[in-house]
């Protein structure tokens, strides 16, 4: 993929045979439509290479990596919206209910703190101070705890990378 191409056909096939791959042996489910959810890959494949990050394209990317941290994909916000509304906000991940058929698709509200929300948890989050030996690290997307003096390069658990974690103590 060069700057002026979209990723080919081949590299949106690749990518949406890795993410469900990694997708169901985590326990989640991507859309069961190929064509929309390759398409929502093919943006997340757009954002990588312009901005060096596979940014959701459900919310619009500053170009900023720590400003978007909470909405590279996976984001922060998929869970909380898997479990109130059966699909993230984007559509890319849905719940069991849905891909059954059990349960219908409805809109899903923003999430997402406004820019001042989140600088204000940020100052919040600095403020607290603790005596443990070792500061413990929440990963933001799926919420392993870890104590130890950094992060883990990878989370074990949904695998994204060391600055999706926050020090939770």
């Amino acid at each position: 993929m060069n700057d002026f191409d979209e990723p080919s056909e081949d590299e949106v096939n690749s990518y949406y045979k890795k993410v469900k791959e990694e997708a169901e042996s985590s326990g989640y489910h991507l859309n069961s439509n190929p064509e929309f959810t390759k398409e929502l890959l093919k943006s997340i494949l757009i954002n990588e290479k312009r901005y060096g990050y596979g940014a959701c394209p459900c919310r619009l990317a500053s170009g900023d990596r720590g400003d978007d941290l909470d909405m590279i994909c996976p984001c922060d916000y998929r869970d909380l919206d898997l479990v109130d509304y059966g699909t993230c906000f984007c559509g890319l991940y849905v719940s069991g209910e849905i891909l059954r058929g059990e349960k219908r698709l409805k809109s899903i509200p923003e999430r997402r703190p406004s820019p001042e929300e989140r600088e204000k948890i940020k100052r919040g989050r600095s403020k607290i101070l603790t005596e443990l030996s070792e500061p413990v690290w929440r990963c933001k997307v799926c919420g392993y705890l870890c104590a130890r003096e950094k992060p883990p390069e990878i989370c074990p658990i949904c695998k994204v990378s060391s600055d999706r974690f926050e020090r939770f103590m």
